[in-house]
Parts: structure tokens; sequence; C-alpha cells
């Protein structure tokens, strides 16, 4: 009978549950909330249900993301995560997005780019008020770049500046975020413009020409390369997929990035970033702090770039429809599809999309440049 009753011990002791926290469980019922919103609500699923299996998968067994030691190699997704904190997956993702992405709304409209810099504010104002809050300077930094609604390059700038322990949470409330733009930014929207303002019809974009799109992503890379080095990993990638796209001569690499190449990353990095969120290290006051002020930040953004859209608006004596300036912030082409339905609310024969895309490929492009601001200030 004893050995039985130790046979059955040793059973129980084997199990899942024996060494889970309450901390554990209520991780394990937040994956669940995020996978409902993933799979019933479609909220950026291809990005949410990654994260929420990751986050699940570390909270039933946390040697998932064990470190290795002299006696044992590490955790699968702890090697997954390594590749986040060297900026491998990050940098993988911005050559699948440039390779999917058209810049011929910025090509077409320049002006697109003061929409995408002005959605910038909230990185600057999260900055501040995380300092405020008690954050060291880098950390600060890292938090603010969820204001650009990009989740690659807040962990990209937590990798470089070295806040490994932030990352989890930051990349959670980023991709959270980006996930809730349809929710977030419609009443910040509606709130600064008026009806009058929200139907204005914008003038067809001028064709844009083929060496003007291969010349493009040349240029780019060239200009904020020379000026801002560290972005080099995240701008050329972007920027080497659009010229794999626009030159036409390579196909099947403009496929695989665009496709095989962006989905494998993308799985891998949204399941090693979930395994980020253990109990442990997520279920801290630092946490709470971090998903507010990327509220704050993605909030300011949208701000920012609807008040200049306002102010372009009353320049161009009611040329620009100032719903664009929403799309600079970098969740594309969500933003821009915000954009649209928030202005076919009032009008629906308005279509402001390509006019959107302008601004909300800009922003791509400025949560970068904010980002090597940052490494350059900190000379990372």
């Amino acid at each position: 009978m004893s050995y039985i009753m130790e046979t059955m011990s040793r059973l129980a002791n084997s199990t899942g549950f024996a060494d889970l926290s309450a901390g554990n469980y209520l991780m394990m019922l937040v994956a669940f909330v995020f996978i409902y919103l993933a799979i019933v609500k479609d909220y950026e699923p291809l990005l949410l249900l990654p994260i929420s299996f990751g986050m699940l998968l570390v909270n039933m067994y946390p040697a998932i993301m064990a470190h290795p030691t002299a006696d044992s190699a590490g955790g699968l997704l702890y090697y997954f995560f390594l590749l986040d904190e060297w900026a491998i997956f990050p940098s993988l993702i911005f050559l699948g997005v440039g390779a999917m992405t058209d810049f011929g709304p910025l090509i077409a409209n320049p002006k697109s780019f003061w929409l995408g810099a002005a959605a910038q504010l909230g990185i600057f104002v999260a900055y501040l008020l995380a300092i405020l809050w008690g954050f060291n300077d880098k950390g600060a930094a890292a938090i603010s770049i969820i204001g650009g609604a990009d989740g690659p390059t807040s962990i990209f700038l937590a990798g470089k500046l070295g806040q490994k322990e932030l990352m989890g949470p930051i990349a959670v409330a980023a991709y959270s975020y980006m996930s809730l733009v349809p929710i977030i930014q419609p009443p910040i929207m509606r709130l600064f413009t008026t009806k009058r303002e929200r139907a204005i019809k914008m003038e067809q974009l001028r064709p844009v020409s083929k060496l003007e799109r291969i010349l493009f992503p040349i240029i780019v890379t060239v200009v904020v390369v020379l000026l801002l080095p560290d972005t080099a990993p995240l701008v050329g990638m972007l920027m080497l997929g659009n010229l794999f796209k626009e030159s036409g001569v390579v196909v099947h690499l403009t496929e695989t990035a665009s496709n095989a190449l962006m989905y494998i990353v993308v799985i891998l990095l949204g399941t090693s970033v979930g395994a980020a969120t253990s109990a442990d290290a997520f279920l801290t006051p630092a946490t709470l702090k971090i998903v507010g002020l990327g509220l704050v930040a993605f909030s300011f953004g949208t701000t920012g770039g609807v008040l200049l859209g306002k102010l372009m608006c009353r320049l161009t004596k009611g040329k620009v429809n100032p719903l664009i300036g929403s799309a600079g912030v970098s969740a594309v082409p969500m933003a821009a599809r915000v954009s649209q339905k928030v202005g076919s609310e009032t009008d629906p024969t308005n279509f402001l999309l390509m006019h959107a895309m302008g601004p909300n490929v800009a922003g791509v492009i400025g949560t970068a440049v904010a980002a090597g601001v940052f490494m350059a200030i900190f000379k990372v």
C-alpha cells in the first residue's frame, strides 16, 4: 500500500498543478481572454494568437523559458526569445513589411511625412511621463516607443537598450494596442474634428512612376542610415523588402519575404514574446505602469496626427481631411482603414484609404527614426 501511495504522490508532484502559483492561473486567464479576442473578435489574430499561446505555455510550464546551465540546455522558447533580443526577428519582420508595403501614396504626397512625424508626439510625451513615474531613462525610452503602435520597433529598442526585463510587458502592450486601434482611435478622431472636416473629400493622388518607386527605398536608406546609423537593421530591411517589390526582378524573393518568411517569423516572435510574460515577470507594478503609459502614448500619437491634419486643412483651405493624420501611427494598414471607416461614417462616398496610407507608412519610418534618436542619445 505504501508503494502505491508513494507512486501516486510522485505522479501528483510531477503534474503541472504542483508548482503553479495563483499568479500563473491569473496569467492563464489573461491568455484565454487574448485567445478569445483573436479568434472571436478578430483583433489582429496573426499577432495576438501566437502571443497569447506563448503566454499560456510559459505559465503552465515555466521551464520552456529556462536559461541554459552547465548541466542542461535552455527551454525551447528561450532560444527564440534570444532572436528577439538580438533584433533578428524585428528586422526580419520589417523585411516582410517592406515587401508588402506600397509607398506610392507617400511618394505622391510627401506632405504625409509631416503627419507621420506628428503622430510620434505620443512617444516623447510617454518618455517624459515614464521618467516621472520612476523608470530610468533607457527604460522610459523603450516604453515610449509603444506610442508608435509598432511592435517590432518596441522589441528592437528594448533589446538595444538592454531592457530585457521590460521587453515582455512592452511587447504585449504594443501588440495589444495595435490590435485595439479600431477601438481606441475613433473617439479621439471625433473629439478633435468637426463633422464638416470629417466629410472633406481629397483630390485623387497623382500617378507614381516606377523610377520613383525604385529610387524611394534607396534614397530613404541612404539619408536615414547616414543620419542615424543605428536604424540600419530596421530601415535597411524595410527598404530592402520594398526594393524587392518595386524592382520587379525578384518576384520569388518578394513572395518569400512577404509570405512564408514573414509568417514563420511572426509565429516565432509572437510565441516567444508571449512566453516572456510569466507571472513572476509580468504581475508587477511596473507592468501596470507600462500598460498605462502605452495607452497615453498611443492616444497622444493619434491626437498629434489629427491636430497637424487640422492645421494642414486650414493652410490648404480645406483640401486635407484631418482624419488621415491619425494614420500616422505605424499600425499598417489598420490605422489607415480606421481613417477610412470614420470618414465614411460621415459620408459613405468619401474614400480616404489611399490618402491615409501615406501618413501610415510614413509613421513606420518615423517610429524607426524615433528609436534611432534614442539609441543615438544613449550611445548604443
